[in-house]
C-alpha cells in the first residue's frame, strides 16, 4: 500500500487507502472518503492529492477548516508521513511509504530563507516537473531546460542554483542536490504548488 490514512480515536473509518491521485473527503456521500455522522465536516471539505514529487493536502473551502498537526491549512500542505491529518472531529495519521517529501532532513515548518526575484523565479523553473502528473519525478528541471524558460544563460542559472544551494543549507555536492533543493523548496513553501501550476500552464518564460 503507497499511502493510506490511519483512523484515531472516534474517526468514523478504517484504514483508507489513497489509490487515485486525488481522494476527497467530505460529509457528502459523492466523497472518496465520506463521513456523514459528522455535522462539522463540509460536503466537500478537502482532498488529498498525489504527485510525482508526494502527498498534498488541500482544503476546499470548509467551514470549520482542516488541520495537519494542528496547524489549519491554507492553500496547499505538503504531508510528510506520520503528519496528523484533522477533518471535523475525525482524526486520521497519514503513512506514506515513497513520498519524496518524507525523505527530507531538514525540519518540518522551518521558514524558506530570502530570497531574490531571480532565485525565486530560478526555483519555480527547477521545481516544475513537481505538478506534471504525466511522467514520473525522477529529476527537477536541468540547467538548460531553465534557462531555455527564462531566457538567461546556463552559467547565470548555474551562479543562481549556487546560492540556493548556500541559502538552503545544502551545501555536500552530488546529484541529487537539485532534487533536494526542488522538494525543500516546495515543503518549506519557498514556491507553492499553486505558482508551480500556472508555471506549468503558462509554458514559463519571464523578463530576464
Amino acid at each position: 500500500m503507497d499511502a493510506f490514512l490511519e483512523p484515531r480515536g472516534s474517526a468514523a473509518a478504517g484504514i483508507v487507502a489513497l489509490t487515485k491521485d486525488r481522494t476527497t473527503i467530505g460529509r457528502a456521500a459523492e466523497a472518496d472518503l465520506s463521513l456523514e455522522s459528522d455535522g462539522t465536516v463540509s460536503r466537500l471539505h478537502s482532498a488529498i492529492e498525489r504527485y510525482p514529487g508526494g502527498w498534498v493536502l488541500r482544503d476546499l473551502g470548509s467551514s470549520n477548516g482542516t488541520f495537519v498537526n494542528g496547524e489549519r491549512v491554507v492553500g496547499d500542505r505538503p504531508l510528510n508521513s506520520g503528519d496528523e491529518v484533522r477533518v471535523g472531529s475525525c482524526v486520521f495519521l497519514f503513512h506514506s511509504g515513497s513520498g519524496q517529501v518524507d525523505e527530507l532532513e531538514t525540519v518540518q515548518g522551518s521558514p524558506p530563507p530570502v530570497l531574490t526575484r531571480r532565485e525565486h523565479e530560478v526555483l519555480v523553473e527547477l521545481c516544475r516537473p513537481l505538478v506534471d502528473r504525466t511522467t514520473a519525478f525522477g529529476r527537477p528541471s536541468s540547467v538548460a531546460e531553465i534557462a531555455a524558460r527564462l531566457y538567461i544563460g546556463q552559467a547565470t542559472v548555474k551562479f543562481h542554483l549556487d546560492n540556493l544551494f548556500d541559502k538552503f543549507g545544502l551545501l555536500e555536492p552530488g546529484e541529487g542536490r537539485r532534487l533536494a533543493l526542488a522538494n525543500d523548496a516546495l515543503r518549506r513553501g519557498a514556491v507553492s504548488l499553486a505558482e508551480l501550476r500556472q508555471a506549468s500552464g503558462s509554458g514559463g518564460g519571464s523578463i530576464p
